[in-house]
């Protein structure tokens, strides 16, 4: 089973192949996405990523609070959308 965290507080500019890279030093990482905003394309300074579930907790108290570019992230396990 997999979990999806939630990453906010990214930089404008960070990618999502710098994201994967900077929580797959903690773990397996299986999927990464920068949500960007419709209009614009720009960043809206969040993403989420895909982890197996044994990683999640390690990477969240790992990740929660580091920095990134100069921005201190905010990780979390994402909760659902609602329907």
């Amino acid at each position: 089973m997999n979990k999806t965290l939630y990453v906010g507080n990214l930089p404008w500019s960070t990618t999502e192949e710098e994201l994967m890279e900077a929580f797959g030093a903690h773990g397996e990482v299986l999927a990464a996405r920068i949500i960007t905003d419709r209009l614009t394309g720009r960043s809206r300074g969040f993403g989420f990523v895909e982890v197996r579930d044994e990683d999640a907790e390690a990477m969240i108290a790992s990740m929660n609070g580091t920095e990134l570019e100069g921005r201190e992230l905010v990780v979390s396990e994402a909760k659902p959308r609602p329907e």
